[in-house]
Parts: structure tokens; sequence; C-alpha cells
């Protein structure tokens, strides 16, 4: 084999190697088919995400609780510890985008904005155990991801699935924040 045409070869395999993981990411995210918010209620437990703003200060025990509203959303309840020990908390509404019950908007802003869209952020179920007892939660564009754990901690076997399954839905996991958990 000539030398430019073992270059040719080994460019041609690179590509090909490389297309894969493009192409997920141009495949739209789906949510998980069905979703029920009454099993999902209650509190969750993070035990990684992706770096987002508005968690840029939490450090340990971070939870998010959801609580169905008699009006119809889910009350969320964000907590959080921060790095001196000061306890952080949020509350927000939820409310389900579309048809799709697995496809959900929240909203941290006072409710007198809820007219504006831009107060409104994804939040989608995309992988959930059928005992509900993990979650994987992101968003279309892929920039944001939370693994949820009904328990403080998960098992690293569990993780490491949930990791391999997020890279498959197209997710870059380089910065992933794993959050402290409790002793």
């Amino acid at each position: 084999m000539t030398r430019p045409l073992a270059f040719a070869l080994v460019l041609l395999i690179g590509a090909g190697l490389a297309l894969p993981r493009h192409a997920l990411a141009e495949q739209p995210l789906k949510a998980v088919p069905e979703l029920d918010t009454a099993r999902y209620a209650g509190t969750w437990h993070e035990i990684a995400r992706l770096p987002m703003y508005f968690e840029r200060k939490c450090v340990r025990d971070i939870t998010a609780t959801y609580t169905p509203r008699p009006e119809g959303g889910i009350t969320v309840k964000n907590a959080c510890t921060k790095a001196d020990g000061e306890r952080m908390e949020s509350e927000g509404v939820a409310r389900q985008a579309g048809d799709d019950p697995a496809k959900l908007e929240v909203r941290f802003a006072p409710g007198w904005l809820s007219f504006l869209p831009m107060v409104w952020a994804d939040y989608w179920v995309i992988a959930i155990d059928e005992d509900y007892q993990w979650a994987i939660v992101g968003e279309p564009d892929r920039e944001y991801l939370w693994f949820l754990s009904r328990g403080p901690t998960m098992d690293a076997k569990t993780f490491e699935g949930l990791k391999a399954r997020a890279r498959t839905l197209g997710y870059q996991l380089d910065e992933l924040i794993v959050v402290v958990q409790p002793d």
C-alpha cells in the first residue's frame, strides 16, 4: 500500500469513527414516552449535573422536591448546601409542555411573569427507572443534564451505566460535576 493511500485510509477510518458521535448530537432528543407524575412526585437527590449557572454555589445535599398542585402543574422546590454550609432554596412551578407528559417546562420567576416564554426552561425526563428510583433529566439542546436518585447516593455500577446512556443520547460529559455525597 502506498503512503498516500494509507494516509487516506486512516483519514476515512477516523472520520467514520467520529461520525456516530456527531450524528447522535444532531438527532433530536426524545423524552421518555410515558411519565407518571404521581410516581415522579416526591424528593429526588442530585447525583451529578452539567454546569448550570443557578447551581454554581451548590456543593452538596442537592435536592428537588416535586409536589402536584390542585389547580394543575407541579410545585418545584430546589434546595442545596453551599460551601460555607449555608442552605439555599428556591421554589418554582412546572407544567407539561404540549401533549408529551415527560416534556415539562419549569419557571422560578414570579408568577406574574409567566406569560413571557423566556422565563420557562425545558425540563425533559429522558430516562427513568421502571421503579422510579433514578432519572436522567435534560433539555433539547443538550446543554444541561441532571442525574437524579431517590436516595442521596447511587451505586457506581448504576451511575456508570447512566453516564454511558447519556453519552449515547449525544451528551458530552467532560464537564460533569459529581455532587459531594453526605458522610
